[in-house]
């Protein structure tokens, strides 16, 4: 039987191919949410956290014969083929003169960051922007201007910024096994919270805009 160090998002698509799973019956089987599932096919790169490492092990461990050999191939087969560049929305919701954040849960580390959503093949990042901010955290909002995007230094992603505008709801955690927290933010505590190196600059000179 294969063994596997650490998981990546490219194993356990290969680990869920094998078993002929869908994205709702692997999360299930896993104990995670469906879009945890649904990142690891948008970005094979993603190393899941310690625990859904062992939840992975685990998985592993149960399947037949004839699923271990399915796995290995996939494996191989996904490993030489080129990953296409993920596209990112990240939104930046503004309420008078607060941002939000939400606290993703890292394998070793908690970090600040705007909600986010993977942007499909011919999807709209505007759709994704609203859409994921209303599934993390419960807010409703609407996009106002699209800042413009770049490839991310940290994650290497494609990101597309939105900036966006509160229209209601109370913020909440509503993914509590990638986020640990949700939070307004003051605008001019924002580095606080993200380093400054860390955040397109026009998103900072968007922010400064409505703050003043």
């Amino acid at each position: 039987m294969d063994v596997i160090d650490k998981w990546s998002g490219r194993h356990a698509v290969a680990l869920q191919a094998a078993m002929r799973s869908t994205n709702e019956e692997f999360a299930r089987d896993l104990g995670v949410a469906v879009r945890t599932v649904a990142a690891w096919h948008a970005d094979p790169a993603i190393v899941p956290r310690r625990e859904i490492q062992r939840a992975l092990d685990t998985a592993l461990e149960r399947v037949t014969p004839a699923e271990q050999r399915r796995f290995g191939a996939l494996y191989r087969r996904a490993a030489e083929v080129e990953t296409q560049a993920l596209r990112v929305a990240i939104a930046v919701v503004v309420r008078g003169t607060e941002v939000l954040l939400v606290c993703r849960r890292g394998e070793d580390s908690l970090t600040w960051q705007f909600p986010a959503g993977v942007v499909k093949p011919g999807g709209s990042a505007s759709a994704v922007a609203v859409q994921e901010t209303l599934a993390e955290t419960a807010v409703h909002c609407s996009v106002r201007e699209a800042l413009g995007s770049r490839v991310h230094p940290v994650t290497g992603v494609l990101a597309e910024y939105q900036l966006c505008d509160f229209l209601a709801g109370e913020a909440r955690n509503q993914d509590a096994v990638e986020n640990l927290d949700v939070a307004w933010v003051p605008i001019d505590t924002l580095t606080k919270f993200i380093p400054t190196d860390r955040i397109y600059p026009p998103v900072l000179a968007a922010l400064e805009g409505t703050h003043e």
